[in-house]
């Protein structure tokens, strides 16, 4: 079985305390993030890191404080995240290379990954049927990524040391209906020692 894993939105906004929409305690997942990018590249496995981009007018910030802009540092995912053979997909349609790519970040104006059309061409491509998720936030873009992901018929496995959430209650609601949809939830030791 094809295995990809899916690294959401693991952004300074999100992981720092002074981050626009920081999720109580993300910066403890970091070491957990870093070490389950580190082992799938080390055992061949593609790492598909989703990103928001966003302008500084962008229409989500009618519904989110103003964050991930473009170009700004608090934008950035942590170098410890970030895999030495990568290749960024932005949200436009078009074919990317991804020969060689361990980690391949894909660039979103939506908490939805799946705005970004070239991600369900790449889960094709690299043949993905089982989806190992972690990232953050839980109770909306790991949701939503997860979610989807389902949907899409793929294996879904979601690794609970690896996720923080913004909102713990929607985050225990959407951990239960994932579950009931097939979901699988999982850790960081039991995901590396498969």
């Amino acid at each position: 079985m094809k295995t990809v894993f899916v690294d959401v939105d693991t952004q300074f906004d999100f992981i720092l305390p002074a981050g626009a929409l920081y999720a109580p305690g993300a910066e403890t997942i970091l070491p957990v993030v870093a070490a389950l990018n580190r082992y799938a590249a080390a055992n061949s496995i593609p790492v598909i890191s989703t990103m928001d981009a966003h302008t500084e007018d962008d229409p989500e910030f009618r519904d989110w404080h103003p964050h991930c802009v473009a170009g700004v540092i608090s934008q950035s995912k942590p170098a410890s995240t970030l895999l030495e053979k990568r290749v960024i997909v932005p949200s436009r349609r078009g074919n990317t290379d991804l020969a060689g790519a361990q980690q391949i970040i894909i660039e979103k104006q939506h908490f939805n990954a799946f705005t970004n059309e070239n991600f369900e061409a790449i889960l094709e491509e690299l043949s993905a049927e089982r989806c190992v998720v972690y990232g953050l936030v839980t109770d909306v873009c790991v949701r939503a990524a997860a979610t989807g992901l389902l949907k899409r018929g793929k294996r879904v496995q979601l690794v609970q040391d690896a996720v923080r959430a913004i909102d713990e209650q929607a985050a225990r609601t959407f951990l239960d209906s994932f579950q009931s949809a097939g979901g699988v939830l999982t850790t960081a030791a039991a995901v590396m020692a498969a």
